[in-house]
């Protein structure tokens, strides 16, 4: 299929694509908040600059858009463009070298998708909390 929009505009279109502070981000930050974790977001000292950085347990939290990051790709990917396929294809490269970058340096790395925050946002808080917790006795 081709682009029905002309460079310029896909160009303005992909500008106004937010990769921060996103709907899905806030809603999981607020519901972090409950639990009285505090956070660093976007670190871009690390590989990834994951969304939500918890330093002191090693813990990076990516908060993945199901359309960008490509929740259960290969049932639709057909159906995308080359272009989307490329991209999409690429982006999942880059999350499973980023992931182990970071598992390499000593991160325990979380991996969230934004359906599930959309459906249950203090949930995935829990499993984040959940994932600290066990970093602290983990560390002693």
């Amino acid at each position: 299929m081709a682009d029905n929009l002309t460079p310029a505009q896909r160009r303005r279109c992909m500008a106004a694509v937010r990769t921060r502070g996103t709907s899905i981000e806030l809603a999981l930050a607020v519901a972090l908040k409950s639990f009285g974790l505090r956070w660093v977001p976007h670190d871009d000292g690390l590989p990834g600059k994951p969304d939500f950085v918890f330093h002191r347990h090693r813990v990076a939290v990516f908060v993945d858009g199901d359309f960008w990051h490509g929740f259960r790709f290969p049932q639709w990917k057909e159906k995308v463009s080359s272009f989307w396929r490329r991209k999409i294809d690429s982006n999942r490269r880059r999350d499973r070298s980023v992931h182990r970058k970071l598992r390499r340096l000593g991160w325990i790395v979380l991996r969230v998708w934004g359906h599930e925050i959309k459906r249950n946002p203090q949930e995935v808080a829990e499993r984040v909390f959940s994932v600290v917790v066990k970093s602290r006795r983990r560390k002693g």
